[in-house]
């Protein structure tokens, strides 16, 4: 087992007291923080290979901290805390660059499983912004244009059109989006992708520069550069 050098952004002086016994007698490096301003300190000054975040804390809250890392270059695999267990809250930690989610109270063993996992992932290789065709996304302004027309995404929206992009003519089924763009815990009509996907073709319209998201029977979507027939489905 490989030992990490691990963030803990906990306001709950307890919870954070076991969380760092724990990882340490697991021969893990620990810094703890309780609140926002502490654990930006710890990130200013030393390289960390994952980041647990609290949601709700004394000086913000752990959503905004990672949308900062996110936007600054930081991509170590973040994994939020929370006690709420709304599918809400779940969305918006993905959908502000967080990795994984673990509601509280929780077992320390699944903790630890997760780190493991995070940290074999590592951090995400995201460059600045991604294009294909004349489109262009910028994960950490949040930002997705057509030349020079902003197409004003939610963050869902957001979060499917850069699943498509950085897998640009891939077919992608409908699985591989539901776990990666929605989370493994969505249980709702799995056709609320269709939805999303209409919305995204409405988005980029008919330029003749943009890409297109065809609809491959039978199978998914894929995103398709080059727009050789009309988009279908």
């Amino acid at each position: 087992m490989r030992l990490m050098k691990i963030l803990v952004l906990e306001d709950d002086q307890r919870l954070r007291s076991v969380v760092a016994r724990g990882l340490h007698r697991s021969g893990h490096t620990v810094d703890v923080a309780g609140t926002v301003e502490e654990a930006r300190w710890f990130l200013c000054e030393t390289k960390h290979d994952v980041l647990v975040f609290d949601v709700m804390l004394p000086d913000g809250d752990g959503f905004t901290l990672c949308r900062e890392l996110r936007a600054a270059g930081n991509w170590s695999p973040v994994l939020m805390l929370t006690a709420r267990d709304a599918v809400t809250d779940r969305v918006r930690g993905l959908d502000v660059g967080a990795d994984d989610y673990l509601v509280k109270p929780f077992a320390f063993a699944e903790l630890e499983a997760r780190l493991r996992a995070l940290d074999r992932r590592g951090p995400s290789d995201r460059p600045t912004s991604v294009v294909v065709g004349e489109l262009e996304l910028d994960p950490a302004a949040h930002r997705a244009t057509v030349g020079l027309r902003d197409l004003g995404l939610t963050g869902r929206q957001f979060s499917l059109l850069e699943f498509f992009m950085r897998r640009a003519d891939q077919v992608l089924s409908r699985t591989q989006i539901l776990d990666q763009v929605w989370d493994w815990a969505f249980d709702g009509d799995p056709r609320i992708i269709d939805v999303y996907v209409r919305s995204l073709r409405q988005a980029l319209g008919s330029d003749p520069g943009a890409p297109w998201i065809e609809t491959v029977r039978g199978v998914g979507y894929a995103l398709r550069a080059v727009r050789t027939s009309r988009p279908r489905g």
